[in-house]
């Protein structure tokens, strides 16, 4: 579904501007992201509560942590899937373009890779917090959403805490990626 609306989406654009760019598509990444990620991470712990498999990984002699970080991996690996069934459009885009600077395509990868990653740990996080995979979609949905645009309100916002809002702001730093621009700030705040 991820791949069919960021075609559907995208295509109609790219032959609109005629720029040979990933620009947009990474930019439509970034938003159905905002839904998909908590769709792929909605399950991972609350259908184990749900079904009571929960106390059954618990009781396996492994650690906590090491059940949270193969989960997490399990959902980035399928992520990571998604994104290599991207590259067509990023091969398509050099044929039409001819002369498309691959810079930013590298960079705009690695930036929806940390985006999505983050997004993903969030979702795991609103997964762990109930029992009901719909409840922790939307509590994903909304942490989400919320780190997403909680940089619209930094022009409202007195002179100290707008610097904080703009930081704390997913869409903030990957922006940056976006336009080709790799700054270990904006790479540390998405491993962190």
């Amino acid at each position: 579904l991820v791949l069919i609306a960021l075609g559907v989406f995208f295509w109609p654009q790219f032959f609109l501007n005629g720029v040979a760019s990933l620009r947009d598509m990474f930019h439509l990444m970034g938003l159905i992201l905002l839904f998909a990620a908590p769709a792929m991470s909605m399950g991972l712990i609350a259908e184990e509560r749900r079904t009571g498999t929960i106390e059954i990984l618990i009781t396996m002699p492994i650690q906590d942590w090491e059940i949270v970080v193969g989960k997490y991996l399990g959902v980035m690996g399928l992520f990571g899937v998604m994104l290599l069934l991207t590259m067509p459009y990023a091969i398509t885009v050099y044929i039409f373009g001819q002369n498309m600077d691959w810079g930013p395509v590298f960079t705009g990868y690695l930036g929806v890779l940390l985006y999505g990653g983050s997004m993903i740990a969030i979702g795991l996080m609103a997964s762990s917090f109930t029992s009901n995979q719909l409840v922790a979609f939307f509590i994903g949905l909304a942490i989400c959403l919320f780190f997403w645009v909680i940089h619209l309100f930094v022009p409202f916002l007195p002179n100290g805490a707008d610097d904080v809002f703009q930081w704390i702001s997913l869409d903030y730093h990957y922006r940056s990626m976006m336009r080709g621009i790799i700054d270990t700030r904006d790479v540390l705040f998405f491993l962190s």
